[in-house]
């Protein structure tokens, strides 16, 4: 596929190749530990997780060979950000930091400093119910070259903005590194993925685990945490943009009523979207004609926080093309790759691609 001009993937998921293959990464007293499953979720997609085309012998998106031929010649893309996932919010939050540490080592090993293209960028993984762990973690990877954002799940027992996750975003700023947060699957303890409880099918459950997203954004800008770090980003990378328009007016609109409450937030909620928020998605959430989409984008901004993920190699995988359709030039290039560019500090190489 040839596309109209650079691409940066921002999100894409590597696998191990089996399940046991992270032992040979856990600390010696880990190694025998009982590990969750690397497919252990509460909701299957109907056909399977993964594109059909890549189950055979190891997990999908577990070859590095492959994933790159996939994403860079086949869609197109010039970077790729990996962001691998972990085993979601296990009871003993000791044994889920030394999982995230392994997963850290791992993909340092068999992808990023293996990778020949020097194309391929990583995700710190972190455990927030240990925020000694997780800030420790941040301070140990930071410094690699080619780490370039920390990664937490949209599933946790308290809202991101509360004070006592905040050293790990404090962490995360000070190291110039924006947090990306993605469903994380479940291995029995996590909150219910609604706000009503527990979704019966696969349809609930994809629709409505993003409004998630919210509540964490909500809290953040409430709670002063933007505030008090300037240069903290985030990162909500399975899309759910969509219904960020009608949510902030209702925010912007509370907040002018009761500032009494937070006199901290010293403008409207939507104003700190611009410095600290981005959206990854695979294809647009909105409108389905193609001829709203250049308008519908403008609320709220969007074409300045949105950046295209692929999700290779889940089930929803999309190609560059997906996402471009009915956006005007200056819009696509933004989400395309300006915006992630930016972010991940890539901005120098992709317009000297572009000249």
């Amino acid at each position: 596929m040839t596309n109209s001009g650079p691409v940066i993937d921002t999100n894409v998921q590597p696998h191990f190749r089996y399940n046991a293959e992270i032992r040979r990464y856990l600390d010696p007293a880990s190694k025998l530990r009982a590990i969750p499953d690397v497919e252990q979720q509460w909701y299957q997609a109907p056909r399977g997780d993964y594109r059909q085309d890549l189950y055979g012998e190891h997990y999908p998106g577990s070859d590095r060979e492959t994933l790159c031929r996939h994403l860079f010649d086949d869609f197109g893309v010039d970077y790729a950000i990996l962001n691998p996932l972990t085993r979601g919010n296990i009871a003993d939050y000791l044994l889920n930091s030394r999982i995230c540490a392994a997963t850290n080592d791992w993909l340092i090993d068999r992808w990023l400093d293996a990778d020949t293209t020097g194309r391929l960028r990583g995700t710190i993984r972190v455990n927030p119910e240990d925020v000694a762990g997780a800030v420790a973690e941040i301070e140990r990877l930071a410094g690699h070259p080619k780490m370039v954002q920390v990664g937490v799940p949209m599933q946790s027992r308290e809202p991101y903005g509360k004070p006592m996750v905040e050293p790990i975003w404090a962490a995360a700023a000070a190291a110039g590194l924006p947090v990306a947060v993605h469903i994380n699957g479940g291995n029995g303890v996590d909150r219910p993925p609604t706000f009503a409880g527990h979704a019966h099918t696969y349809p609930g459950y994809a629709a409505f685990m993003p409004l998630n997203y919210f509540v964490h954004l909500a809290t953040l800008i409430i709670e002063g945490v933007f505030g008090r770090h300037p240069t903290l980003r985030f990162v909500f990378a399975d899309g759910g943009y969509d219904i960020l328009t009608p949510l902030m007016w209702r925010l912007d609109m509370f907040w002018m009523s009761m500032r009494d409450q937070t006199p901290w937030v010293d403008r409207p909620p939507s104003e700190y979207l611009p410095d600290h928020v981005r959206f990854c998605s695979s294809a647009l959430d909105g409108p389905t004609d193609s001829a709203l989409v250049e308008r519908w984008i403008d609320f709220s901004g969007k074409a300045d926080l949105l950046m295209y993920g692929s999700s290779y190699p889940h089930w929803s995988t999309s190609p560059p093309r997906s996402i471009a359709a009915g956006l005007e030039q200056s819009q696509r290039e933004k989400v395309m790759w300006r915006n992630a560019a930016d972010l991940y500090g890539l901005t120098s190489v992709m317009e000297g691609m572009v000249r």
